[in-house]
């Protein structure tokens, strides 16, 4: 059993404790809370080269058995989010490092708080722990939305909070109510008994599982669940809304856990409980995403609106159903994520670079360094909307192929192929408005990007670009992947193993209070 397992959990939350102590030495904190993340980095990789052997292992806290351990889980997917989310992670820090985390007293703190969150709801085996490492990443959260004030910000944090309690209590229902009829919540033993369930708890079982898709689909920001979505990213700072770029991943990996546990198969009680209304959904969810960029009046809008769209692109593409089309969807997965990143940072350094009108898609004055600007925003968009010769577009070809032998391929692919379509025109409208329509001279109060800000939008491109030169072997990994998602019984007995022996069993019906 290898420590290092539960490090991307331990190392932020010990970080976050000793920067509360550190209160407003900003240089001091900032070093250490770059040295961290640096640290996960490095324990990500680790993880995904170790989860790449295809062997799955589990960390059991206090070796303390399921129901009442906490168990944490590497497989191929919870090591490939874990990698993904220090990327985006220390790209974001180095940007806020560059002034905005000089608007608050705990910025670093708060940032690694969110980190222990993210990472813990990627690596737990426990149902109820999902839920709470939920609940660490939201507070966080909460709290990084309103960094730096403004009424904006205040009034979006409001909506946030209200629409994210709600699925936090519908959540602990959910929870409730599964734990009530098998007596655990390990995911792994949670499947197996609701498997062999009674007849007489399949409604309750069906009505708590889809009542926690539900939730999923919210953290996700799925249709029509999606609404506070573009409202809280685009008032966010920029370094946080490129943080929550992963976030929104973590319903879409609840999805994809749950489903392939609990709904798998054509048999049982809650198998396939969610193959009628994913696509459909998944495909609204697409389009509107798109439509709401085209209508966009800011580009932090528009850009959290093409968020809302990538989440309808990879549930649709997991929505097809065979192995081919899980792997474009992971494929297309880390792509969005590198890139809604990026597009977040570059939307907040054009605002600098225009003044007071900020990022508003309107005429406004000259930009400061306009060209390197404009460079950048085009190659981002291009990579965004899929050109070829891009991660986008090896992504969505990976999804249109294993779309052919789908009933519904034609609608698939119109729908996919008229999202890009209308994603281009957002983009397009964007550019010209910002970097053409513009007056002769600069604002008074416009800044230039300073070079540190410019290190993180390289490094995340850097990234994408890798993904492109090394698309054969992520490819395979992803393959991989998916495979090893859609073998549920793999992933039942490597965790079952650890604790069978010693978990108290589900009491009868007749026994329960």
């Amino acid at each position: 059993m290898s420590h290092l397992l539960v490090l991307p959990i331990v190392l932020p939350a010990l970080t976050a404790a000793l920067l509360l102590l550190m209160g407003r030495q900003l240089a001091i904190s900032r070093v250490i809370s770059f040295i961290a993340s640096a640290l996960l980095v490095l324990i990500g990789i680790q993880l995904f080269q170790d989860a790449n052997s295809g062997v799955i292992q589990t960390y059991v806290l206090g070796d303390w058995a399921a129901p009442f351990g906490i168990v944490l889980v590497l497989d191929r997917l919870s090591g490939l989010m874990v990698l993904l989310t220090s990327i985006v992670a220390i790209a974001a820090l180095f940007y806020a490092m560059q002034g905005w985390d000089q608007r608050g007293k705990y910025f670093h703190a708060l940032f690694q708080f969110q980190l222990m969150g993210i990472n813990g709801a990627f690596l737990t085996g426990d149902l109820f722990n999902l839920f709470v490492f939920f609940e660490v990443l939201l507070i966080a959260s909460y709290c990084l939305l309103v960094y730096g004030f403004g009424e904006r910000r205040l009034r979006a944090a409001v909506h946030y909070v209200v629409i994210n309690l709600t699925g936090s209590a519908l959540f602990l229902i959910g929870v409730s109510i599964l734990y009530g009829l098998t007596g655990t919540l390990n995911m792994a033993q949670l499947a197996e008994r609701i498997a062999s369930s009674s007849a007489d708890d399949i409604a309750l079982i069906r009505s708590a599982s889809l009542l926690l898709i539900a939730v999923f689909g919210i953290k996700a920001a799925l249709f029509p669940l999606y609404f506070w979505l573009p409202n809280a990213y685009s008032s966010a700072s920029a370094p946080v809304a490129a943080l929550f770029a992963i976030m929104t991943k973590i319903g879409i990996y609840a999805i994809f856990r749950f489903n392939s546990l609990i709904f798998s198969g054509s048999e049982g009680v809650t198998a396939d409980i969610t193959s009628p209304w994913l696509m459909p959904v998944a495909m609204l969810t697409l389009i509107l995403g798109g439509l709401g960029a085209l209508a966009a009046k800011r580009l932090l809008e528009l850009i959290s609106y093409l968020t809302v769209a990538s989440v309808g692109m990879i549930l649709m593409a997991y929505s097809i159903g065979n192995q081919a089309s899980f792997s474009g969807a992971l494929f297309y997965m880390v792509h969005s994520t590198l890139i809604s990143a990026t597009l977040f940072l570059l939307a907040e350094m054009i605002g600098q670079a225009r003044g007071s009108i900020e990022e508003k898609l309107q005429t406004g004055p000259l930009m400061k360094q306009g060209v390197a600007l404009g460079i950048a925003v085009l190659i981002t968009g291009a990579i965004a909307i899929g050109l070829p010769l891009s991660s986008g577009f090896l992504a969505k070809l990976m999804i249109l192929q294993s779309a052919t032998l789908n009933t519904h391929m034609p609608m698939i692919w119109t729908i996919i192929l008229l999202a890009s379509f209308i994603g281009l025109i957002g983009l397009s409208r964007a550019g010209s408005t910002l970097f053409w329509k513009t007056s002769h001279e600069y604002a008074a109060d416009a800044r230039s990007p300073g070079f540190g800000q410019w290190l993180p939008i390289l490094f995340l491109l850097g990234a994408s670009l890798l993904m492109v030169v090394y698309a054969a072997p992520l490819k395979q990994i992803t393959d991989q992947t998916a495979a090893q998602m859609k073998a549920p019984q793999t992933y039942i007995e490597a965790v079952i193993g650890q604790t069978a022996d010693r978990a108290p069993r589900a009491l009868p019906r007749e026994s329960r209070p």
